[in-house]
């Protein structure tokens, strides 16, 4: 065979019998989606593998496909734009692209399309992994490529927190993980706990490293980590410990001392001190291990060395039942993919690493280690729809405090939302009526505000880091939004006459803030657009991200589109959303920015917890896969892999083929984004009708199909909602043709409750019965189950399709 394919004659005639199939199948796919948009969709994915050399091939397949409806390249590749093509387009084209792949947006497409954050702007370089206990105010780090403990940050952006230590290893104490080639992690500990386990090949020897925060109120204090390192593969090898600095250090029995005696570092027999150079060495074989414990605070008092006795494992062990109790309050969320299973878990427990306190700061160890009033509430209110109800309540009470001159009314707005939300969730009336004389302070500011000529407030920063003072569409519709939202809570708490008025002033302010609008949108582009800075201070920003301003337009537009000020579906809704998508505003279903032109975070990147608001706009337009883009987006790039940490930025632009710079990580706002995100693909609570108060409960209405294969099962336990808690859980067994869903209604019944199937394609339900009741399922797989009050078992026959 390959003597006669050499010949010209032979080759001549495979690639005309090639042209022909190909053509055959230009033809075959028009005539077929006429016929059947469905099997012109597979046909025209078979089509598109032309490129790919497989002519012949897709011809013929195209061609039976058209004759016979058969889809057996479903699953044929498809062609993906280049990151170049993906960073000049103004549509979000990854995303597209993974809209078009069999079975729709996935954690796998995602993952392949670049290396993820790994770089930060630190002498460290590789980002850092926060290590503390729940709410702890002190914390430390450890870099993620092993080199060591709260290694100093050294440009401006971050801050030294506490002993910094060195780990190298090998015969010529080379610093563990110069070679990032050589590491393999870091990884948590089952995927999610935060105990570090990372490994490192140097020459004949791989060295295992474990690291955690002490979790015992002793140690906690000082923020103590534990350090363990073993050999995974080799029969020897050394290991050596450097503090860090020209400070005088001195060993006393089993315990490194600073001049002052202090304790900083305890150790086992395993190290021995070598003072003329300063380090701790260990020489591993025969299995052996060599343990240690570093105060990033150090010790005044003497204290029982806590690496003594077993002292690692004991710890070790502390940690795992502390952070699993935590996580066994909230919610629970099983769905048939780990990585998502850990990475709601890693979140969960990255934010009470984040708490300081009573404080939901933004980061830890860089200049984001502070409260802010927006990112803040949005934590709160995502760890409240967790489950962490009491956690929320005390974080309220710091954010409704907080103040920052030049943007009150901003804040103000935000306030008062994140009161009325944790209200419908809790019915807790008595802390309102606790922090009235807060609440009172800012409801009175948005009320007698709208002082200048056109009814609004007077002018506020554009943002928090755009200093310049507007016309702000984005103050006035949070405030908006906050009264609106309010007065049905004064209504439920009886007060009603005050309900009222603030009612007919919510009325009135919109009407106010729509009139200044339609003075200020520039219905000359298209689609129109519609500024933050009203009354003609801002010019279109096409693309989105040509400047710097236009990303911070992106930002705030997307506060506005969450206060619905526009009204749901409305035609002003649909051009903020449209603009957004067709001028450059998504990557992968996640915000688009242009930061300052530096080194650390270049022109092209992503901030992705500012897209919360157009992500929950999708979900409550009922527009799933869309969700599942921004979803599985932010999973697989908008994180680092395995430890799931994000930062307030990240460039779209690999610095090598490791990874990308992102800016000053971990994000407490971007853990909430995720949070949120997975909790609006299983449970969402509207008011749908836009009268201030909860009427429509939605589960799984925004699953992966995937989630719903046979033998799978998703179970969503003690769900908060504004209704109550609800539980779910649906086993697939469609090999017996059927699927079974068990649902716990929430205490205060919705207005409207129902429940989607999102079966794998070419599946639908045929009946659904629950008590000998037969209910209807319309195409999406959804069952209005409205009025049910107690807890019911629902019975899905299903059937495949054509």
């Amino acid at each position: 065979m390959r003597r006669h394919w050499k010949s010209h004659e032979t080759r001549s005639a495979f690639a005309g019998f090639a042209f022909a199939a190909y053509w055959i199948g230009k033809v075959a796919v028009p005539l077929t989606s006429a016929l059947s948009p469905r099997r012109g969709r597979y046909c025209s994915r078979v089509l598109a593998n032309w490129r790919h050399g497989h002519a012949t091939a897709c011809g013929i397949f195209v061609f039976l496909c058209a004759c016979i409806g058969l889809r057996p390249l479903a699953g044929a590749a498809q062609e993906v734009p280049t990151p170049e093509a993906a960073i000049a387009a103004k549509a979000d084209v990854w995303g597209e692209a993974a809209l078009r792949q069999p079975g729709g947006p996935s954690y796998e497409f995602f993952e392949k399309l670049l290396p993820p954050p790994r770089y930060v702007n630190s002498d460290f370089r590789h980002y850092p992994i926060v290590l503390t206990a729940p709410g702890s105010p002190a914390k430390a780090r450890i870099i993620s490529n092993g080199t060591g403990i709260n290694t100093r940050g050294g440009t401006r952006s971050w801050y030294d927190v506490g002993t910094a230590v060195t780990f190298r290893v090998g015969p010529d104490e080379l610093r563990f993980g110069d070679y990032f080639e050589r590491v393999e992690g870091p990884r948590f500990a089952q995927g999610y706990l935060p105990i570090v386990e990372i490994s490192y090949r140097h020459g004949e020897a791989v060295y295992r490293q474990e690291t955690f925060a002490s979790v015992e109120p002793g140690l906690m204090s000082n923020a103590v980590v534990f350090a363990r390192f073993s050999l995974a593969e080799g029969a020897q090898g050394n290991v050596a410990l450097q503090i860090d600095g020209d400070d005088p250090v001195k060993a006393g029995k089993g315990v490194l001392l600073d001049e002052a005696g202090r304790a900083l570092v305890w150790f086992d027999a395993n190290w021995k001190w070598v003072p003329a150079r300063k380090r701790l060495v260990a020489a591993l074989k025969d299995k052996k291990m060599a343990t240690l414990a570093i105060a990033s605070k150090p010790f005044a008092e003497a204290i029982p060395s806590p690496v003594a006795a077993g002292g690692f494992v004991k710890q070790q062990k502390r940690c795992v039942e502390v952070w699993e109790t935590l996580l066994r309050r909230g919610m629970r969320v099983e769905v048939p993919e780990p990585v998502v299973n850990h990475a709601w878990r890693a979140l969960v427990i990255a934010n009470f690493g984040l708490l300081n306190g009573d404080r939901i700061h933004y980061s830890a160890g860089n200049q984001y280690n502070q409260l802010y009033e927006a990112e803040g509430s949005d934590t709160a209110r995502a760890m409240m729809l967790w489950g962490y109800t009491n956690d929320t309540r005390r974080m309220i009470v710091p954010l409704l405090d907080f103040t920052r001159k030049g943007l009150e009314y901003h804040q103000a707005g935000h306030k008062l939302q994140t009161l009325a939300h944790y209200y419908w969730v809790t019915r807790d009336a008595a802390f309102l009526r606790e922090m009235q004389p807060r609440w009172e302070k800012e409801l009175a500011r948005v009320v007698n505000g709208r002082t200048n000529e056109h009814g609004l407030f007077p002018r506020e920063q554009y943002c928090g880091d755009v200093a310049t003072p507007v016309y702000s569409m984005n103050s006035n519709a949070k405030a908006w939004r906050a009264m609106k939202d309010f007065a049905q809570v004064l209504e439920a708490l009886g007060d009603r006459e005050q309900a009222r008025q603030l009612t007919q002033t919510a009325a009135e302010f919109r009407t106010k803030i729509i009139a200044a609008m339609a003075k200020s949108e520039r219905r000359d582009v298209q689609p129109p657009f519609l500024p933050i800075a009203l009354f003609g201070e801002e010019e279109p920003c096409i693309p989105i991200t040509g400047t710097k301003i236009g990303s911070y337009w992106n930002l705030m537009a997307n506060y506005v589109l969450g206060t619905e000020v526009f009204g749901v579906d409305t035609e002003r809704e649909r051009w903020l959303v449209d603009f957004m998508r067709q001028q450059g505003g998504f990557c992968m279903g996640m915000t688009r920015s242009r930061p300052a032109p530096t080194f650390w975070t270049g022109l092209d990147s992503i901030n992705p917890l500012y897209g919360l608001r157009s992500t929950l706009t999708t979900l409550r337009r009922d527009e799933p896969d869309l969700a599942l883009v921004s979803f599985y987006g932010m999973l697989a790039q908008g994180f680092t892999r395995d430890t799931f940490i994000t930062g307030e930025g990240c460039s779209l632009r690999p610095l090598d083929e490791h990874g990308r710079l992102f800016y000053c990580p971990p994000n407490s706002a971007g853990n909430a984004y995720f949070l949120w995100m997975l909790r609006g693909l299983l449970v969402q609570d509207w008011d749908l009708n836009e009268d201030g108060r909860p009427d429509t409960l939605r589960l799984l209405f925004a699953t992966p199909r995937r989630w719903l294969e046979g033998g799978k099962t998703i179970n969503v336990a003690r769900a908060p909602t504004e209704f109550g808690e609800v539980s779910v859980r649906v086993e697939s067994r469609l090999a017996k043709g059927e699927v079974i869903a068990e649902v716990e209604p929430p205490k205060h019944s919705p207005d409207k409750m129902l429940l989607r199937l999102r079966l794998p394609e070419g599946w639908r339900i045929k009946s659904a019965t629950t008590g000998g009741q037969l209910l209807r399922a319309d195409e999406q797989g959804t069952v209005d189950v409205s009025g049910m009050r107690e807890a019911f078992t629902l019975r899905c026959v299903v059937e495949r399709v054509r």
